[in-house]
């Protein structure tokens, strides 16, 4: 079943993003899930071997003379030519379901959002597919998940899942890619998830800085971008908000700045941390030799979903995933520290920022590579979190901003819920 109140919210997103499809996509076959990474790695002449890497991007140098000078030499292109089915055969092919199972007999979230990345790469290089160059002279690489909303609660491991999605709008040199998610109920594709996803293309090496994104939904990004708690100070609202919780913890007793106590029902935020830390090894790097975004997302959701259980108590279950900038690519051999932090509570939702750096072999410097909000559901209502320092006060009111930006609350109700 649908959650009541995102029901509206999401038919919408999907009848938006979708009414080119409904009126141009021809049928097409989908293809298995496992085979989306082969049809990358041929599109990019990349090899299986992580040895063949130096050898395959001297390869691509020579692809230099088919990347086009302006967009005017650029094919006109409809929705339906980067639209992409994709099966994830769960139900008819049990022996796939391990990789993507929980102990509870769930899905893995985090696997999904493996799969989503992957997905959304596919889609823009068939957007731009050049019929006269055998491997593709761009290199594209996620810069952005905008959003992933959940639109129904119930996914098992038991049956189908089918992903789709299109190249939605197209910018000088980036994308906005829409995928929707759906699994088998009934005899019939019931919708799971949408996503937005911005991608940027490249060289045919893969070199220099990623380039700004500035797809359809640029303004409301622009806007939330300006308002940055590390740019600009609290509005009076928020610090109303900040000064009265700092009273609240104010201990009555001693009637002193000093003497800090908790309200009933309330944990410090500093008491709310998990930090994990993972060696990047060849295994997961993706068709440039780069650590897979996909990878680092799974991993920061699964540290977010489990700061958020223990400090819940309870198990949670993912609702919005929000606003993933990738800041800096992850080089194979990285050591990678993820920090998670509850940030901001509110009855039975718990908002988790998980900050994500890297530091070489060689180098002791940390240097930030991403930065998730996830947000969370539990089966019960929460503690509330409060902040101690002026720092962790910014990272309540940015979690505060971040959950109030989710589109409608959610009923909980009991079923298969989505895990880790």
């Amino acid at each position: 079943a649908l959650y009541p109140e995102q029901r509206a919210a999401c038919s919408q997103q999907r009848t938006d993003s979708r009414i080119s499809e409904s009126r141009e996509t021809e049928t097409c076959s989908p293809i298995h899930v496992n085979h989306v990474r082969d049809k990358l790695r041929e599109i990019v002449g990349a090899s299986t071997n992580w040895r063949d890497h130096v050898k395959a991007m001297e390869e691509r140098k020579l692809l230099h003379s088919f990347l086009a000078t302006s967009q005017k030499g650029l094919p006109p292109r409809r929705m339906k030519d980067s639209y992409i089915e994709v099966l994830l055969p769960l139900g008819s092919q049990p022996e796939l379901r391990e990789k993507y199972l929980t102990v509870q007999n769930t899905v893995r979230f985090g696997r999904i959002l493996e799969d989503l990345d992957s997905l959304g790469v596919l889609i823009c290089y068939m957007h731009n597919k050049i019929h006269s160059a055998k491997m593709s002279p761009l290199s594209i690489v996620t810069a952005l998940v905008d959003r992933i909303d959940m639109c129904k609660k119930c996914l098992s491991p038991e049956q189908d899942i089918k992903f789709s999605g299109h190249v939605s709008w197209v910018g000088k040199t980036s994308m906005e890619v829409k995928m929707h998610m759906f699994q088998l109920h009934d005899n019939e594709f019931s919708p799971v998830l949408d996503a937005t996803f911005v991608m940027v293309a490249r060289d045919s090496e893969n070199k220099g800085s990623l380039l700004s994104p500035v797809p359809v939904n640029k303004g409301t990004r622009v806007a939330f971008s300006s308002m940055s708690l590390l740019k600009m100070a609290p509005t009076a609202e928020e610090r109303t908000t900040i000064h009265e919780m700092f009273l609240n913890t104010l201990d009555p007793k001693t009637i002193s700045f000093r003497s800090r106590v908790l309200p009933p029902n309330a944990v410090w935020m500093e008491n709310s941390k998990l930090k994990s830390l993972d060696i990047c090894h060849p295994q997961e790097r993706n068709i440039f030799n780069r650590i897979f975004g996909g990878f680092l997302m799974r991993r920061a959701y699964e540290l977010g979903w489990a700061t958020a259980c223990n400090f819940g108590g309870s198990r949670p279950f993912i609702v919005t995933v929000d606003d993933i900038m990738f800041q800096k690519p992850v080089e194979v051999g990285s050591l990678l520290f993820l920090s998670s932090q509850v940030c901001f509570t509110q009855g039975n939702y718990i908002q988790v920022r998980v900050h994500s750096e890297v530091a070489s072999l060689q180098d002791k410097e940390h240097m930030t590579t991403n930065v998730f909000h996830f947000t969370f559901m539990s089966e019960k209502e929460v503690p509330l979190v409060f902040p101690r320092t002026y720092g962790e006060s910014m990272l309540y009111l940015d979690g505060q901003r971040h959950f109030s930006s989710m589109s409608a609350p959610v009923t909980l109700k009991k079923d298969y819920l989505i895990k880790p």
